[in-house]
């Protein structure tokens, strides 16, 4: 019955901090309506995963994280570097592919996989 995600939502202490923030290191180009539309590829998946509330994968004061699909983790962790974003977490490679972590304005680990 469910097609796929409709929208991630949250509130921000300062919006246009985060727009530029988001375009600026992870190349999301936000709409004058503080959104934007990311269409799936052919090879995209979208995980949907709960955790424990003692996992420690990502903080435990908070509650969700946003994990990125990217084409290639290596290029984009050389963006990251060449904008001066740190990674939060060294890169990972397992069984589910290459990881990635960095933190947005506000503190949220992000999490980018490479499949």
């Amino acid at each position: 019955m469910i097609k796929g995600f409709g929208g991630i939502f949250w509130r921000t202490k300062n919006v246009e901090v985060i727009k530029k923030w988001y375009s600026d290191v992870l190349k999301i180009e936000i709409g004058d309506w503080n959104g934007t539309i990311i269409q799936p590829q052919s090879d995209n998946k979208t995980i949907f995963s709960f955790f424990t509330e003692d996992s420690g994968y990502f903080p435990k004061e908070q509650q969700v994280m946003l994990n990125f699909q990217v084409y290639d983790l290596d290029e984009m962790i050389q963006h990251l570097e060449q904008i001066g974003v740190p990674l939060a977490k060294n890169k990972e490679v397992g069984d589910y592919g290459k990881f990635a972590w960095i933190e947005d304005p506000e503190g949220r680990l992000i999490e980018l996989w490479e499949k």
